[in-house]
């Protein structure tokens, strides 16, 4: 009942996900990044001990499909879960366990995967790609919601949405945003409201942390 997305931007070298689902709490279990190395997605019967798994395996030079291929034939319970993954250089791969429940895809472009299960419709994924590639010059963050926003205008999935996450990640050890909505009728709405207000204020977040003297909030 999920369904997400991984990109790259090439203008900064940034990684970013998306996430939605009719669960609660998706942000903390599903989408996992790590500045410099790319990212995995874990869900459908989500375990999240796969992205730190995952995350670990981009860092030891695994590519995206072998860091797939690895964490599908370590799991005891890969029939259940659907997974995702990008690495450093934009490649992207993908696993659907045997007992994935339908409508079940994804679909990938440059820089760029998607996921989802129980879909409205199988096309959920492809549409996501298409608007995350249609402004490659935006940032990274419109972007991804302009992925969410298709998903769902796309069908879906089955029952309402009530959370949504967005998570990035940029230079540093921590997140360049991480913004979650875990309680909403309309969370895709309100998780672009939240980067809409937080985009313009991301980078002083980040200047606060790594050179404080010369932050400034006047």
């Amino acid at each position: 009942m999920t369904f997400s997305l991984l990109g790259r931007c090439l203008r900064t070298g940034h990684f970013g996900a998306v996430a939605t689902t009719s669960g609660l709490s998706i942000g903390a279990r599903v989408p996992f990044l790590r500045a410099g190395l790319g990212g995995v997605l874990t869900q459908h019967r989500t375990d999240p001990r796969l992205g730190p798994r995952g995350l670990d395996l981009l860092r030891s030079g695994c590519s995206a499909a072998e860091t797939i291929a690895a964490l599908a034939a370590s799991t005891p319970d890969a029939g259940w879960r659907q997974l995702a993954a990008i690495d450093s250089a934009g490649r992207t791969a993908f696993f659907h366990g045997a007992r994935v429940k339908p409508a079940h895809n994804h679909a990938e472009g440059a820089d760029c995967i998607a996921i989802g299960n129980i879909l409205a419709s199988d096309q959920v994924p492809q549409r996501m790609v298409e608007a995350f590639l249609a402004q490659p010059e935006a940032a990274l963050g419109d972007r991804l919601i302009a992925a969410l926003r298709a998903g769902e205008a796309a069908g879906g999935e089955g029952r309402p949405l009530v959370s949504a996450a967005l998570l990035i990640v940029g230079t540093e050890s921590f997140p360049y945003a991480d913004l979650r909505v875990d309680r909403d009728a309309g969370p895709i709405e309100a998780l672009a409201s939240l980067w809409t207000e937080y985009a313009p204020q991301a980078e002083d977040y980040v200047l606060r942390a790594v050179d404080p003297m010369r932050f400034s909030p006047i």
